[in-house]
């Protein structure tokens, strides 16, 4: 007698199928990147974050891991965990399709930065912050030549800035902010960007000045605030240029303002208090239409003070001890 199958019975069948065949789909883990993980794993103590992290399970179901089609771990963000301890596992190197690595407030995390994460091929993303890091900002990360963002900022890295980061074709971010850096910008940093860089280094013991170079780079945001830069600051601005924010806060930056022009397309912030700027505010900066960050306190500027535009929403907080700055909201002008 033959057998008929309604189609009920057919969709019931492949149901049962795909549930039979879905948890080795979901379990499928390259055999190699589950050792790596479990050699980070008994680097950092064993910790209580990688419960999830046992043989029996695929690593790509393990908390913090994610993987590709084929099973390849692509992406490690281990993050938030002060009983994470140790220093940074070579191990990581052993994963070689891995795009992402986050290492994000550790603060138990101590130790240099070792020269093994030169050998990750496919990363685009490399954050080692808010951590106990000590040692250089390693010249082997021009290595990376996938790399777009560098984050290494909330450490205690110190020495200067490796000038092999220009090699690095494709990266578009960097941030060593609050660390101990010294030294000098290297001139020939993001020249071949692909796209608008962001650059950030707060918080540090950087020197000299502005590299003429970067006058020609069109950023989005630059923060150098809190170092110790000298000279001419004006290059970073422009009319047509596409910055967001320009804070160079608290340095000993020496220039005209009156001469700069402010970008006016996308400017919305842009700090310049605590240096030595003389000359007095454009009135061109009233035509920044989105600007909601403006001081220049603490500087030597003179002369009135712009009206119109968004410099109504701005106190006296954003103009004070300047050399005979005037006009609202600071006293008239005599």
């Amino acid at each position: 007698m033959s057998t008929t199958y309604s189609p009920l019975t057919s969709l019931l069948f492949l149901l049962s199928l795909t549930s039979l065949l879905s948890p080795a789909i979901s379990a499928k883990c390259n055999s190699d990147d589950k050792q790596a993980l479990l050699a980070i794993k008994a680097a950092f103590n064993n910790a209580y974050h990688f419960a999830s992290w046992v043989p029996s399970n695929g690593c790509c179901e393990w908390y913090d891991v994610e993987c590709d089609p084929n099973g390849r771990v692509t992406s490690l963000t281990i993050f938030q965990d002060a009983n994470v301890t140790g220093t940074i596992p070579t191990a990581i190197s052993s994963l070689p399709y891995l795009q992402i690595l986050v290492l994000h407030h550790l603060p138990g995390v101590s130790g240099t930065i070792p020269s093994a994460l030169g050998n990750l091929p496919k990363l685009i993303q490399l954050t080692i912050s808010f951590t106990s890091i000590t040692g250089p900002v390693p010249s082997f990360l021009s290595s990376l030549t996938s790399l777009t963002l560098l984050d290494l900022s909330f450490n205690s890295l110190s020495g200067s800035i490796p000038a092999s980061l220009s090699l690095i074709r494709n990266l578009t971010s960097i941030d060593i902010s609050r660390n101990q850096l010294t030294g000098v910008l290297p001139p020939d940093l993001f020249q071949n960007a692909p796209d608008l860089p962001y650059l950030r280094l707060s918080h540090n013991n950087l020197s000299g000045e502005i590299p003429s170079s970067y006058g020609k780079i069109d950023f989005a945001q630059v923060d150098l605030s809190r170092n110790k830069f000298t000279g001419d600051g004006t290059l970073l601005f422009g009319r047509d240029k596409s910055a967001n924010q320009i804070d160079l806060s608290r340095n000993m930056f020496q220039f005209d303002l009156s001469k700069v022009v402010f970008p006016v397309s996308a400017l919305i912030g842009v700090d310049l208090n605590h240096n030595m700027i003389y000359g007095s505010i454009p009135k061109q900066i009233t035509e920044v239409s989105h600007l909601q960050f403006f001081n220049v306190s603490y500087n030597r500027l003179c002369g009135e003070i712009p009206t119109g535009g968004e410099l109504a929403n701005f106190d006296e907080y954003n103009y004070l001890h300047n050399k005979c700055l005037c006009g609202t909201p600071l006293p008239p002008c005599k």
